[in-house]
């Protein structure tokens, strides 16, 4: 049995160390190496793209990253906990309520970015109704800074925090909150003392799956941000491509992705493995 399980995944095991351990060790090669007179690499072998990630510059733009991820989680799971609860105890219309939540991945997320551009620009949908309402007499800068990148991000990633969300509160007993009415607890109380302790597993695995590609998100802030807000992703797309600078840009890939699995891994260690 134990020779049988094992020729049936020797595909997937072939298909995982092909299109995962293969790029991975390449962009590692590319790592070490020196970049190219006109691009690419080259000769020699080099520690020095690792030194370089050590500037105060890159250092700066990191700390940024994970201010802008760390407000995008905290946003979404602010919006999402009362979605998902809702959901949750909205009895049959579970299914449709949870297709509206997946619909927005129905569309393309470059198309939903550019929607938020017309949205938030000076002539866009936003200042052309508050102008008209006599609330504002000029437009208001709404797009291409920070506060335009966390919008657009909260937007992208709101489903990820959702779902995991109301799979917790899914299974929350009823129970508990008719007893704890019955003792006499207020609502807030019982969200603090029941709810939130009962569902903190699906609120840590909401934070995962929102934060880690919040941190490496790139398309985001280069459309809405305008280049003036640089995130860790936007500088390892300018490595490879205006920059050229291959060598440089693969450093800096794995230690984005070094940091992120010293995320997990802490994460993961503290609950036990069971987090997810």
């Amino acid at each position: 049995m134990n020779r049988l399980r094992a020729l049936f995944l020797l595909p997937a095991w072939a298909f995982t160390l092909l299109l995962f351990l293969g790029p991975l060790l390449i962009i590692v090669a590319y790592s070490l190496r020196t970049k190219g007179v006109y691009g690419g690499v080259g000769p020699p072998w080099t520690l020095e793209n690792y030194v370089r990630l050590f500037d105060p510059l890159y250092g700066v733009i990191l700390l940024r990253s994970f201010l802008m991820a760390a407000v995008s989680t905290l946003g979404c799971l602010a919006l999402a906990f009362p979605l998902a609860y809702y959901i949750a105890r909205s009895g049959r219309r579970k299914t449709l309520l949870l297709n509206l939540v997946m619909l927005p991945f129905w569309t393309s997320f470059l198309v939903r970015t550019y929607a938020w551009m017309f949205l938030l620009r000076d002539t866009g949908l936003i200042n052309s109704a508050l102008l008209a309402a006599g609330l504002i007499t000029e437009p208001l800068p709404l797009l291409y800074n920070d506060g335009a990148v966390i919008v657009g991000l909260i937007y992208g990633y709101l489903p990820f925090a959702v779902l995991p969300l109301y799979s917790n509160l899914e299974r929350l007993d009823k129970s508990l909150l008719e007893a704890a009415a019955d003792l006499g607890a207020r609502p807030w109380q019982t969200l603090l003392h029941i709810v939130l302790p009962l569902t903190a597993p699906g609120l840590r695995a909401a934070s995962v799956l929102v934060f880690i590609p919040c941190l490496g998100a790139y398309l985001t802030p280069d459309l809405l941000g305008g280049g003036k807000s640089m995130m860790i992703g936007n500088l390892v797309q300018n490595q490879f491509t205006s920059a050229r600078d291959w060598p440089f840009g693969s450093a800096l890939s794995l230690a984005l992705m070094a940091i992120v699995m010293l995320l997990l891994w802490t994460l993961l260690r503290r609950d036990g493995g069971e987090m997810l």
